[in-house]
């Protein structure tokens, strides 16, 4: 099992960006619960290519079996929606498309609704309809792109990593 060091958890914090988007979201689902080889097989099987570096250079390391993972604390989370303080508690749920979808729904409400209530009920009735993985997923990448256009790039950036710590990991190499 491959955990995040304290690198690895930096690397994932708004602003920090040293490696690209595999790498991230390697970083993203190593938490100790899925093994190396799954993992590996990200990215059509690019991922196991990826994991040497990452551990060499600091940012993965194997978790003696047996050991507990480590908490991260709330004020290390890489949410990034508006802060730590009030959108930082660390998810403990089960990977899911319906959390993902839930988490889409509310940041629609919270980020939209207020400013711009037309584009909110679209991205409510677009979501309401998207029936496949895919479709939720193109639907999470117009809200970010709407969101990067609102309010910038570190805040986009802030909610596709937390959106892809919430996908399935097989849905990770299309979310990107």
């Amino acid at each position: 099992m491959l955990i995040k060091t304290d690198k690895g958890r930096q690397e994932l914090r708004p602003g920090n960006r040293t490696l690209g988007q595999r790498e991230r979201a390697l970083l993203l689902v190593a938490d100790g619960s899925q093994s190396e080889s799954r993992l590996g097989e990200l990215f059509g099987g690019e991922g196991a290519r990826l994991i040497g570096p990452l551990i060499d250079q600091g940012f993965l390391a194997r978790q003696p079996s047996g050991r507990p993972v480590p908490r991260v604390p709330a004020d290390a989370s890489p949410t990034g929606i508006a802060s730590a303080a009030s959108h930082g508690e660390q998810f403990a749920g089960t990977r899911s498309l319906a959390t993902a979808r839930m988490f889409l729904f509310d940041l629609s409400e919270r980020l939209f609704a207020p400013r711009d209530k037309a584009l909110a009920s679209r991205y409510r009735e677009a979501l309401r309809e998207a029936r496949d993985p895919q479709a939720m997923l193109a639907v999470g990448r117009a809200l970010i792109a709407d969101v990067e256009a609102l309010a910038g790039s570190e805040r986009a950036d802030g909610i596709s990593e937390r959106l892809a710590k919430l996908l399935p990991a097989h849905l990770l190499e299309s979310a990107l």
